[in-house]
This record gives C-alpha cells, sequence and structure tokens, in this order.
C-alpha cells in the first residue's frame, strides 16, 4: 500500500462534491443512518455521567446577558 498524500486529497475533494451534489433527502438519510451506527458504538454506556449542555440559540446581532 503506498501512501500518497496528492492522491488521497484529491480522492476525498471528489467525495465532498459527490455529496454536496446529492439531493437534500438523499443527505437526512444518510445523517440518520450515522446517528443510528453513533448509537449502536456508544451501547448501553452509562450517560448519568454525560453532562449535556443545553444553549438557546442567539439571533445575529444580540448581545449575550
Amino acid at each position: 500500500m503506498s501512501f500518497d498524500l496528492q492522491k488521497m486529497l484529491e480522492s476525498k475533494r471528489a467525495y465532498r462534491q459527490q455529496l454536496a451534489a446529492r439531493p437534500i433527502g438523499e443527505k437526512l438519510r444518510i445523517l440518520d443512518a450515522l446517528r443510528e451506527r453513533t448509537l449502536a458504538i456508544r451501547g448501553n454506556a452509562d450517560h448519568s455521567q454525560t453532562a449535556i449542555v443545553r444553549e438557546e440559540p442567539q439571533r445575529f446581532g444580540e448581545a449575550k446577558e
């Protein structure tokens, strides 16, 4: 196996362009599949130790309080 960085970068660029050209519905299906895979990898881990941070979205130009 050879390590050709230029070829790898070109391949990644082409793949990203292919993904960008796909319809939004297909992109959302891919996102759902990735989410399911992430949950499967996590398994039944103890989530009580995980802190969840939730923030309200700000409108552009508004100052934080």
